[in-house]
């Protein structure tokens, strides 16, 4: 027989960890690219396509300071879907995959086009009773006209 708090706490865990993946697509939508940066203060980021390893705050926001901003926000909407979260038996740890999307739209009126697509891996961390980053690494499957988005 299972432990009912422990399935509380596990469902929990899981609802803070799907929140945290939402809130780094929330950020950057709307143009808060300090607290996405934040969001990997205690992290390595990791791209898959172009090699590059970062860590800590600084060193993430340089990838940020890229993203072209109209009127404050990039323009974009950031769809996650397929989010499976494998919790570690010790509760202190987990795994995340999910498949994104990016959709931009720069001028009012214009058709909206997907200018990127792929995977995001996940480590999350929980050392004082809040779930965290702890790596994330990018994979890109699909790209298309990133001239808009990328500085």
């Amino acid at each position: 027989m299972t432990d009912p708090s422990r399935d509380d706490e596990v469902l929990a865990d899981r609802a803070a960890i799907t929140a945290l993946v939402y809130r780094y697509a929330e950020l950057l939508d709307t143009g808060d690219l300090a607290a996405v940066a934040e969001l990997f203060a205690h992290a390595t980021w990791r791209s898959e396509a172009t090699g590059e390893v970062r860590r800590g705050i600084a060193e993430v926001s340089e990838v940020y300071d890229r993203v072209r901003l109209y009127g404050g926000t990039p323009r974009t909407k950031h769809l996650i879907t397929n989010l499976v979260i494998d919790m570690a038996p010790d509760g202190r740890s987990a795994t995340a995959r999910c498949s994104f999307t990016v959709l931009q739209g720069v001028e009012p009126g214009e058709p909206i086009q997907a200018v990127l697509s792929g995977r995001y891996l996940d480590r999350f961390e929980k050392p004082d009773g809040r779930w965290r980053f702890s790596d994330r690494q990018f994979v890109v499957d699909l790209v298309g006209d990133l001239r808009r988005h990328f500085g």
